[in-house]
Parts: structure tokens; C-alpha cells; sequence
């Protein structure tokens, strides 16, 4: 919660409390009435009406119907007012830039898909403001009715200059002054991170992780790359560079140095899509046309198909595919979790999360012998968009801050 004013424990501050308790009730449950907001806060009906009038007053809000088919009086029920902020998040890769508008209750009212396959050097900024303002149109709003963006990309901006670290692959997007230019062309607070982080900050709010402030999340789609989640928060490192796995030296692989200028490294080798696919190839598997992510997630996803259907004709080089995977995989796995002991593994992207459950348990099989931790493996949950839910997820838990203190 943003620092409040006033001393803690004054009238003012108990107020700010009760507000954000009560708002923060009506984002988890939609609609709720006085009295039942009143059971759920601890508060007496009168503090809860003059509460729901205050919050009524400042816009914060709505009264939305009255209960029906109950005995005795119908009761009025209230919800967050979802025009009270809106936000926004984009998605960047190499060949599109996803974007979308959520209001304050979490709801996305537009979104947006600009491709960029072959983008020139220097566009970035246009792009961005292309892809952003197509999803306010979408929502039938201005810029100007934005409270915030978040944008992930692959990599990281390095704190200490500002440039794109670890993304040599995203061309014009490592200017040092590109977040200054971005800053003049976007009239609203802008914040940056790296794209797996936010698929983790998806996974804990709406997805698998829900109620874990200790996992570590594995992507697994045109690259690997990790997202480190220590006591609830997420570590980045010195450089922004916390968890760029992709590069991590494995066992099986060659030694590759100067990794970023080829980027590429060990565990990419040994369980990136190439590897999926040269697996496949090997064992004459068939090889659907498509970018190589896409080729070896539909691979993968048939490999575990096959198994569902228990592994009748022609079985064997399927099993064989995700033993080989599953392998890869906790290879490079148990390299983190010697380091970081984490009581949840995520696995997501569409290379991971393709295998299903009998590549999850394969993995979580051979890790039990590689590592002494041994956490729980889970597919990741969030099935839409992991990256932009992320980015609208951050956006919405720092606007709430703001926007839900009365205590100002």
C-alpha cells in the first residue's frame, strides 16, 4: 500500500484502512452489500454505510442493484467503480508488439496486435505508441484516460544505464535514449520489465502460483529464461539479469563463450525448441511447417497425446521425445534449485506447457534424482497472453495503490 499520511492510528488513517480493506473485498468478490461488507471488515453497519458513502462520493464506487429472492428487504449491493482508473500492458517480441486496457476491477476492455516482422532500427518508439494507442481505441478511450503502462520485453533495462541488456535479437530497442524518448511520447507513467518476470507476476496473482511467495518460474518458447520470485518479491539482480538461464553452462552441451554475442548458451541447446526439434527429427517424427517454437510446442503436445491415448502404434518415439525433454530440462532445473531452494516450480510458455502432464511428471522424476531440494513442479495456469496479463497485473497493483488512498 502507498505510505499514507498522517500519523498511523489517527481517525484518518483507520479510515484509509477500512476503505482499502472494503475496496480491495469488492475487487475479490464483484458485488457485496453493506451489511456483508460490514461481517467481512469487522465494522459496525453505521461505520459501513458512512464508508460506502465516502468511497460512493470519491468516484471509487458504484451502486450497481439490490439483492433479490431473499427474505425480508432487499439489501443494496455495491461493486468498484471500473471506470475509476484504467492501465495498460504490452507484450514485446521480435515479431509483434501485443497491447491491451484493463479497468481498475482487473477487466480488459481493448487490446490490440500490431505486427513488426522485420522491423527497421529506431521504430521502436513508434511502435509502441501505435500498438498503445490501438488498444485505447479499442477501448473507447484517450491516452490521456491512462493511469499507467507497463511493457515487457525480452532481456532487461539495465537500471544503472538504461539500455536493453540480454536482447540482442529485439533491434531497436537498445538506444540509451529510448526510454526518454518514450517517456516524451507517452503522457503517462511508464515502467519496464522483463518478459518472464511478468509471466510469473501472472502466475501468482491469477494463476498457478496463487498464494506462493517462493517459486521459481521456467518460460520455455523462443527462448528459455527464468523468473526468480524470493519472499514474494521479484529479484532482478545487480544488471537486470536474474535469471537469464539460457545462457546457463550445462552438462551435454560444448562450452559456449561470448554467449550474448551469440545469444545462445547451454541450457538453450539442451532444452530450447531447437533442441525439441532435432530430438524429433532423430526419432522421425513428423515436423509441422511454422516459426520453430510453434513446430516444436505442436510436436511436444502430440508426444503427449499419444500418451493419453495409452501409447498405442508408433508410441515409442513419442515417449522417447519427452524423455529426452524432460531430461534437458531438469538439467538445467536442478542447477537453480541447488542454488535457490524454491518451494514451487512453474512451468510455462508454449514449449513447456505443450507436454502437458506426462512431461511435468517426467521432469519432476528426474529432477528427484539430480537435486537434493526437491519442490513441486506445476503446469503454469494462465492461459491467455502470460507476458501481457503480467504487465496489466503490475500496472493494476501500483495504480490501486494510488487511486484507493483516501488517506491523501
Amino acid at each position: 500500500m502507498a505510505r499514507m499520511a498522517g500519523t498511523p492510528g489517527t481517525p484518518r488513517v483507520l479510515r484509509a484502512m477500512n476503505d482499502r480493506a472494503a475496496l480491495d473485498l469488492l475487487l475479490e468478490h464483484g458485488t457485496l452489500s453493506r451489511t456483508r461488507i460490514g461481517k467481512l471488515t469487522g465494522l459496525s453497519k453505521p461505520t459501513a454505510s458512512q464508508l460506502l458513502a465516502r468511497l460512493e462520493a470519491a468516484g471509487l464506487v458504484l451502486a450497481t442493484g439490490t439483492t433479490a429472492g431473499r427474505p425480508g428487504p432487499n439489501a443494496q449491493l455495491y461493486s468498484v467503480n471500473p471506470a475509476a482508473a484504467h492501465v495498460a500492458g504490452l507484450d514485446v517480441t521480435t515479431e509483434r508488439i501485443r497491447a491491451a486496457v484493463a479497468d481498475i476491477t482487473g477487466r480488459t476492455v481493448g487490446s490490440f496486435r500490431l505486427p513488426t516482422p522485420h522491423h527497421r532500427a529506431g521504430s521502436a518508439v513508434e511502435q509502441v505508441v501505435q500498438a498503445l494507442d490501438g488498444a485505447v481505441k479499442a477501448a473507447g478511450l484517450g491516452r490521456s484516460d491512462l493511469h499507467r503502462a507497463v511493457i515487457g520485453t525480452p532481456g532487461a533495462f539495465d537500471p544503472s544505464t538504461g539500455r536493453l541488456r540480454y536482447a540482442s535479437h529485439l533491434p531497436g530497442w537498445h538506444s540509451p535514449a529510448l526510454l526518454d524518448e518514450l517517456a516524451a511520447a507517452l503522457p503517462m507513467p511508464l515502467e519496464y520489465d522483463n518478459d518472464v518476470n511478468l509471466a510469473a507476476v501472472a502466475e501468482q496473482r491469477i494463476g498457478a502460483a496463487r498464494g506462493h511467495d517462493d517459486f521459481v518460474l521456467l518460460w520455455n518458447e523462443e527462448g528459455i529464461g527464468a523468473a526468480l520470485m524470493i519472499g514474494g518479491r521479484l529479484h532482478r539482480g545487480w544488471t537486470g539479469g536474474a535469471g537469464e538461464v539460457g545462457f546457463l553452462p550445462v552438462p551435454g552441451t560444448p562450452l559456449v563463450r561470448n554467449v550474448t554475442r551469440t545469444n545462445n548458451g547451454g541450457f538453450q541447446e539442451l532444452a530450447g525448441c531447437n533442441a525439441v526439434l532435432r530430438h524429433a527429427r532423430e526419432l522421425g517424427l513428423d515436423i509441422p511447417e511454422g516459426p520453430l517454437p510453434d513446430a516444436a510446442a505442436a510436436v511436444l503436445c502430440r508426444a503427449a497425446a499419444v500418451h493419453a491415448e495409452g501409447g498405442e502404434g508408433g508410441a515409442e518415439p513419442y515417449a522417447e521425445l519427452l524423455a529426452r525433454c524432460a531430461t534437458g530440462m531438469a538439467v538445467g532445473l536442478a542447477s537453480v534449485v541447488a542454488v535457490l531452494d524454491p518451494e514451487l516450480i512453474v512451468l510455462a510458455g508454449d514449449v513447456a506447457v505443450a507436454g502437458g502432464e506426462p512431461l511435468r511428471a517426467l521432469i519432476q522424476s528426474e529432477l528427484a534424482e539430480l537435486a537434493v531440494p526437491r519442490p513441486r513442479l506445476v503446469l503454469g495456469s494462465v492461459e491467455m497472453h502470460p507476458v501481457l496479463s503480467g504487465a496489466l497485473e503490475s500496472a493494476l497493483a501500483t495504480t490501486r495503490d494510488e487511486v484507493f488512498d483516501t488517506s491523501r
